[in-house]
């Protein structure tokens, strides 16, 4: 499926073929939308028209080359949305994000910013270029809807918080705490995940489904972020909104010597961080983009051990209504083949 000027349309074009030993093609069963694809559709990001949709979701092998060895063709798996060689030292080191085989941001889904353009999820074939490293088998029993967003804002959530899984668990229970500051599926995701590892979350945001639907996760919410003087400092915090104000927020509410990551795409040309109170309260701030391969096994491990995932989706649409479903979306949404 294709974005053509403002709609959405099936497009005819040649399957793609394996050419290449270590290829596979995959068969897409349960596509989501990024929260990057519902900002394309609400204008927040306009984008050009012409390219191909789709970077979340599962898939069936169909076809291998002679060197793939790690899946098989009706392997239910994970694609990432990041395209990686798995060999060269970026990916050696973890960081699958900046593949140093290819051009920087080489994914599928987001022709018009992409790198390499791998073609769009929402389709009957996809190429992985790169089987053996990139391509996950799913767990039986996991369903698919819950963790269709499992190639790129699942493991966004993820990183939020796991990273400082040690320091967590190294307080006082009473200070076990995260601040999430939501406006769509990572921060519920985020949510999920600091509440599995046995944090007391404080979930922040306006829209009445997503607060609900962290509170299923989990969460006790909040549809405003307090004064600083109001909150009780947090060790860890996370920002979800794109928005400079409530990332200051997020700051001045981590404590001295804490972490505060942050996963928006801001498209001003400068953001201001009061560096002076940072320093001086030793606050750490990560930003930079998901290394969705590296993180991927982690996250199923803790889904095998029971977080459930499925109140953050939205809603479920069939796949042959994607044209008219995907412009409407709103929040998580799932397309689903029958």
């Amino acid at each position: 499926m294709h974005a053509d000027a403002g709609h959405y349309v099936w497009r005819d074009v040649a399957d793609p073929e394996i050419s290449a030993p270590g290829q596979a093609l995959v068969r897409p069963l349960a596509v989501a939308c990024c929260d990057l694809d519902v900002a394309v559709c609400a204008g927040r990001l306009p984008l050009p028209p012409g390219y191909a949709v789709g970077h979340e979701g599962l898939a069936e092998v169909v076809a291998v080359g002679d060197g793939v060895t790690g899946v098989g063709v009706g392997d239910r798996v994970v694609v990432p949305f990041q395209i990686s060689c798995g060999t060269c030292r970026e990916c050696r080191r973890g960081v699958t994000g900046s593949c140093g085989s290819l051009p920087l941001l080489a994914m599928y889904g987001m022709g018009p910013i992409a790198g390499l353009d791998g073609g769009g999820f929402m389709a009957d074939l996809v190429l992985v270029p790169y089987a053996n490293a990139m391509l996950i088998p799913v767990p039986d029993g996991v369903d698919s809807v819950a963790i269709a967003s499992l190639s790129d804002n699942i493991p966004d959530g993820w990183r939020t918080v796991a990273p400082f899984a040690d320091e967590l668990a190294a307080v006082d229970a009473v200070d076990r705490r995260v601040l999430v500051v939501g406006r769509a599926s990572i921060g519920l995701y985020a949510a999920a995940f600091a509440a599995a590892l046995g944090a007391h979350v404080d979930y922040v945001d306006t829209d009445s489904h997503r607060l609900s639907a962290a509170e299923k996760l989990g969460a006790t919410v909040h549809d405003r972020i307090k004064p600083a003087k109001e909150w009780e400092p947090y060790p860890v915090t996370v920002n979800t909104s794109a928005d400079p104000a409530l990332l200051a927020a997020a700051l001045r509410a981590t404590w001295p010597d804490g972490v505060c990551t942050d996963t928006g795409i801001y498209y001003q040309p400068t953001v201001e961080l009061a560096l002076l109170p940072l320093y001086t309260r030793g606050v750490r701030f990560v930003t930079g983009r998901v290394n969705a391969r590296a993180a991927i096994p982690q996250v199923l491990a803790v889904l095998a051990d029971g977080c459930d995932l499925s109140p953050a989706v939205d809603r479920v649409v069939p796949w042959e209504e994607a044209p008219r479903g995907w412009p409407e979306m709103t929040g998580k949404t799932v397309f689903l083949r029958s």
